[in-house]
């Protein structure tokens, strides 16, 4: 596997890997004593979600000190991507991760995080964090198993869209 900066020459398979996943429960977290834990809520019925591909200037992340894009590639195929940008608060922010199906499990995200702490450490950052649904929880376990932790959850963030879930934000620490 080889991780590639985005440049002008492998920018059309920018979101190649974001692929439908399967959500099989959730997360209940818990803040007491100024640490959070959390339980896991297996579903009886696990469903397939797929996200959109968000809508951006994937040019404004090329040769810029603030933003960048990483591609994984094997076999010349684009299997995984992370976009990043520094945030206001000295972490990198991890505006999307995202593996191809065939490829889950197999340590393209753990690699794809790798990068990311290379580019913030070097970027003079002092961690990474990032968003993602309480009811996705091969994702959460994925982010605990690299060692994040989280940092706060919002309740309100997806109200508008009725569909139950919390936003957890989950930050590593350098």
């Amino acid at each position: 596997m080889e991780i590639i900066k985005l440049n002008d020459k492998n920018i059309t398979d920018i979101n190649k890997a974001n692929q439908p996943f399967e959500i099989i429960g959730r997360i209940n977290p818990t803040f007491a004593d100024g640490n959070w834990t959390y339980i896991e809520e297996i579903y009886e019925q696990p469903y397939i979600k797929r996200y959109s591909n968000d809508s951006y200037d994937p040019t404004v992340y090329i040769d810029n000190p603030d933003k960048a894009i990483y591609l994984a590639y094997l076999n010349e195929e684009c299997i995984g991507q992370i976009v990043l940008r520094r945030d206001w608060n000295q972490y990198a922010f991890i505006e999307d991760i995202c593996v191809a199906q065939a490829f889950r499990g197999e340590g393209v995200g753990t690699a794809l995080i790798q990068k990311a702490t290379e580019w913030a450490k070097k970027s003079g950052l002092n961690g990474l964090a990032l968003e993602t649904q309480d009811n996705n929880l091969s994702a959460c376990r994925f982010y605990t198993k690299c060692g994040f932790v989280i940092g706060a959850v919002n309740t309100m963030l997806y109200k508008n869209f009725d569909n139950g879930e919390f936003a957890v934000f989950w930050y590593l620490k350098f």
